[in-house]
């Protein structure tokens, strides 16, 4: 068996344990989305899922990394997590210049967690030769690992460097692997955050808003006025990371300012 075949029939073994549950989440979440909202004449039968983080509450402590990487079963070895959180000086939104490596929380600076913006009109999603990423009714992005190639176009073209490849095998000890999420993804292919589908669909919050110990995090549908998210929003001055760029994300960011 030559290089290529190798890897092409190791990543198909790696990848059958989530054939089914990728399939069953999936249509957990259809089936969630219609449930909520009803009548499907309605074009706002489905939730639309965002986000709203307060950056007056959050402290830099990075717990929301940590929970994600044990929620969603990444691999202890893989070296990344779906957030990431900058220091960043007070009132400077670059994260292109963002400290992701800082040691220590500082005074003077705030820190923004930044993860997959679910956007709207998403860049990512255009440019995937292999439709391997696409967005639900819900507006959550979401990658077909049976599908990905791992070119990495996707990674590429997000503004937000909120994608993860996977150059190893990840490795999870059996003791901590979460039988509700997804099961480890194969190297070569790519992921990313998706809300924690495997929580909406039973009606909990991703493991990020959960855990976070200042509750700087908040989750919930834009289409009902009277979520939390919804209200958060209208109260306060709110803003998204490179909105100029026209991708309309789903992450919202305060400061508790009022409008």
């Amino acid at each position: 068996m030559d290089n290529l075949s190798r890897r092409s029939f190791l990543k198909v073994i790696g990848i059958a344990p989530i054939l089914l549950f990728t399939s069953k989440i999936l249509n957990e979440f259809v089936k969630l989305s219609v449930e909520v909202n009803g009548d499907s004449s309605n074009n706002n039968i489905f939730p639309k899922y965002a986000m709203v983080i307060d950056l007056s509450k959050c402290i830099g402590c990075r717990i929301c990394m940590y929970a994600c990487i044990k929620e969603n079963n990444i691999g202890r070895n893989s070296g990344f997590s779906y957030i990431k959180v900058y220091a960043l000086p007070q009132g400077v939104l670059d994260i292109d210049i963002g400290d992701e490596c800082y040691t220590e929380v500082e005074e003077g600076k705030w820190y923004i967690p930044v993860q997959c913006m679910q956007c709207d009109d998403p860049p990512c999603v255009k440019v995937c030769p292999v439709g391997a990423t696409f967005k639900l009714e819900t507006g959550v992005v979401w990658v077909d690992h049976r599908r990905c190639i791992g070119c990495r176009l996707c990674m590429a073209a997000c503004p937000y460097n909120a994608r993860r490849f996977n150059w190893i095998w990840p490795q999870v000890p059996d003791n901590e692997l979460n039988p509700n999420a997804l099961p480890p993804r194969p190297a070569g292919v790519v992921e990313k955050c998706i809300f924690c589908p495997h929580r909406v669909t039973r009606g909990l919050k991703p493991r990020c808003v959960v855990e976070c110990p200042t509750g700087a995090r908040y989750f919930g549908d834009l289409n009902d006025p009277e979520s939390e998210v919804s209200k958060l929003i209208k109260e306060n001055v709110s803003f998204r990371l490179r909105e100029d760029l026209g991708y309309k994300p789903r992450i919202y960011y305060i400061a508790r300012g009022s409008k």
